[in-house]
């Protein structure tokens, strides 16, 4: 039987530690302060930019939504991200993506500051990912790192196999296992037998958007399985990448979904809002 790794458990750990450390911060009248900018009415952006605004409300961060209409301007949009950019009270920039198709994502990114930018897209932050000297992880592959953690599981020397290469989790996911000493593969739509690869993984990632995408066949027994997937079939419940009925016999340690990775994600973006109110503030 396969451990369950509670994402909803760890989160409130992660949460509760934020908490703690804004209330020392108010102490010294620093209130971390988080704006959310989202561009037209995308139902799933709505849910997640009001489970951010929950977020920030119970840990005593201020927090500010910036809901612009679906015609917005690029120029509005950059002068919008720039006055943010130039408030005090503002520790955290996040803009809710995807934007409409005729909006500049790269752009929009590029002009947040690096030192508000608590989602780590921003090319600086990307680099310092790289290079492992870095302020601000993406919150996803943050959470992952946190769930590992929590769940005891050891990383160095093991092999890692990350499926899905985007710039939000697949590549930066790998590049933490990697400072974290693993021996590391990405895979792709590109990957020859994806299967052989997979049951190679001590820790298998899964991040590709696909609903049950790994099945059994694709695990080693005793792997550890990491579902970053949030599916909803028409008509069916939420669901992961993992066929979870088929994998979780196999495996040491799984995700569920909900429940797992999920959770974590809004709880690494209250650290990085935290963090960022500290660097702003030359607070240790």
């Amino acid at each position: 039987m396969a451990k369950i790794i509670d994402g909803k458990a760890v989160s409130t750990a992660v949460k509760a530690q934020v908490a703690q450390e804004v209330a020392v911060l108010k102490e010294k009248n620093i209130v971390p302060g988080l704006a959310v900018i989202i561009v037209g009415d995308d139902p799933a952006s709505r849910v997640y930019v009001n489970n951010k605004k929950k977020a920030c409300e119970a840990l005593g961060i201020y927090s500010e939504e910036h809901a612009l209409p679906a015609d917005t301007t690029q120029q509005e949009l950059l002068a919008l991200v720039e006055s943010l950019n130039n408030r005090s009270d503002i520790s955290g920039i996040l803009c809710q993506l995807p934007l409409p198709g005729h909006l500049d994502e790269k752009k929009v990114i590029n002009t947040i500051s690096p030192l508000k930018d608590v989602d780590a897209f921003h090319p600086s932050n990307v680099g310092a990912i790289m290079i492992g000297d870095y302020h601000f992880l993406p919150c996803t592959p943050a959470g992952i790192m946190e769930l590992l953690k929590a769940a005891g599981v050891e990383i160095a020397g093991k092999r890692c196999v990350v499926i899905g290469r985007s710039n939000i989790v697949g590549k930066p996911m790998a590049m933490l296992m990697l400072h974290a000493n693993a021996t590391v593969t990405i895979c792709h739509s590109r990957t020859v037998d994806l299967p052989a690869v997979c049951r190679q993984a001590d820790i298998l990632i899964a991040a590709v958007g696909k609903a049950g995408f790994v099945t059994a066949d694709m695990v080693k027994p005793g792997a550890v399985v990491i579902d970053v997937g949030m599916n909803r079939p028409e008509g069916g419940k939420l669901c992961g990448d993992v066929d979870f009925d088929g994998v979780e016999p196999l495996c040491s340690a799984i995700t569920p979904v909900p429940g797992g990775v999920g959770p974590m994600t809004i709880a690494m973006l209250m650290k990085n809002t935290l963090m960022a109110a500290k660097l702003q503030n030359a607070v240790r």
